[in-house]
């Protein structure tokens, strides 16, 4: 029996070149221009695929997508658009959908995207779940587990979904996520050195480093839940140069941008901070504890400096990687918390982070007068020792932990091609 597909989409060229490759697929292709009928034919018949489109006249796609994995909970989704965008493609499958392609595509792209996506609904057995997890659903209890994605399901979606659309989206939209993204993690690190500047005497090194990683750890979850880019969890883009789906000199443009905008949103932050007087905390002990840690991060060797990138962004990408894996908001928190909190509480690096933390020590050290503080060389707080002895090597090392150790390793150890498979 031929398997049957709905295709919604308010543009007809979409709906007759969709309907001409499936039926030579062998596919009993439904077709329609309204979203609401679409929705009353999930409601009538049972179909094996869906195709959707994002925008459509009076109807958001998303909404559709969520109300069409309601009503029928079998049927492998696909969500198309002509507007491509990180942000859309992980909110259409946390809403349901398998996957996502940008418009335009080729007649082969939706054709393999098509039958990963029904390879996908069978893998995740979601049948298994029935009524009492669309139950659990309305009532906003987190997801069972079987809802979450497989490492390899993770692997392709960062490969061929995730890594295309953060190459794809307007330059503009990258630049302005981009300065949230470093704004967001800047306000991590103020927030860490808020809640531990005055714990180390009563609680002891360890706790200090424990709590001040949990309260970190929200830069990351502001990224990823509300929406931003970053340049450390961008290093996962190379799975996609891996996988051919871009270019090596695309991800490093994208690379080049968002690495800019996180400065200059974590330069905001460490403005907002200075001359909103909030240093001044506990008779000026916040101002001195900011100025103390970019000390400490401009006295590292270039060689510690490196190796300590490594070590972070191997957990940060990590925790990107698992947030992934996550249906609900409460899965992608935890995911996200917990290796967060690990780099930090270890002592590893990170280049966003300190472009938040090392500026705010520069602009104490210029612009105040400060009592001398003990074991601190303010005449090592520079711009020079900030790009030498921190940012470049703890970069190299973000890129080194992200890339090859997360990436690559699962590149490799999930979609790279087998010597037996003839090319295309």
């Amino acid at each position: 029996m031929a398997e049957k597909m709905l295709i919604i989409d308010d543009d007809e060229i979409v709906l007759k070149s969709c309907r001409r490759i499936f039926e030579t697929e062998g596919f009993e292709v439904t077709t329609t221009a309204n979203p609401q009928e679409g929705l009353n034919l999930v409601t009538e018949r049972a179909f094996d695929v869906i195709l959707v489109d994002w925008m459509m006249p009076g109807f958001d796609g998303m909404d559709v997508v969520e109300e069409i994995d309601k009503r029928s909970p079998n049927s492998a989704m696909v969500m198309i658009s002509g507007h491509p965008s990180v942000g859309r493609a992980t909110e259409a499958m946390k809403r349901g959908a398998m996957d996502y392609l940008p418009k335009p595509f080729k007649p082969q792209e939706i054709i393999e995207v098509v039958k990963k996506s029904v390879r996908r609904k069978v893998t995740e057995e979601k049948k298994a779940v029935g009524r009492f997890e669309k139950m659990m659903k309305s009532w906003q209890f987190p997801v069972p587990t079987i809802e979450d994605k497989a490492p390899k399901n993770i692997a392709e979606t960062v490969a061929q979904t995730v890594g295309v659309a953060k190459a794809t989206s307007p330059w503009l939209s990258v630049l302005v996520l981009g300065i949230l993204g470093g704004a967001y993690i800047g306000f991590g690190g103020l927030l860490s050195t808020t809640v531990t500047f005055d714990t180390a005497a009563k609680l002891g090194t360890g706790l200090t480093k424990l709590f001040s990683g949990a309260m970190f750890s929200v830069g990351l979850m502001l990224v990823v839940i509300a929406g931003a880019e970053l340049f450390t969890g961008n290093n996962l883009m190379v799975s996609s140069v891996m996988s051919k789906e871009i270019s090596f000199g695309t991800m490093m443009k994208r690379w080049g941008l968002v690495f800019i905008a996180n400065f200059v949103g974590s330069l905001l932050v460490a403005l907002l901070f200075f001359y909103s007087g909030l240093w001044k905390t506990g008779d000026s002990a916040l101002g001195a504890a900011a100025v103390k840690i970019a000390y400490t991060k401009v006295h590292l060797t270039f060689s510690e400096a490196l190796w300590r990138g490594i070590g972070c962004n191997w957990l940060v990408c990590l925790a990107v990687w698992m947030a992934l894996a996550a249906r609900q908001t409460i899965g992608k928190i935890f995911a996200i918390f917990f290796p967060v909190m690990a780099f930090v509480a270890m002592g590893f690096e990170h280049c966003i982070a300190n472009m938040y933390f090392i500026p705010t020590g520069i602009l104490f050290v210029q612009k105040l007068q400060l009592p001398v503080i003990a074991g601190v060389d303010p005449g090592m707080i520079t711009w020079v020792n900030f790009l030498w002895k921190n940012l470049i090597p703890v970069t190299i090392g973000n890129i080194i932990g992200g890339s090859v150790f997360v990436g690559m390793s699962y590149w490799g150890a999930y979609l790279r091609p087998s010597k037996t498979s003839t090319p295309k």
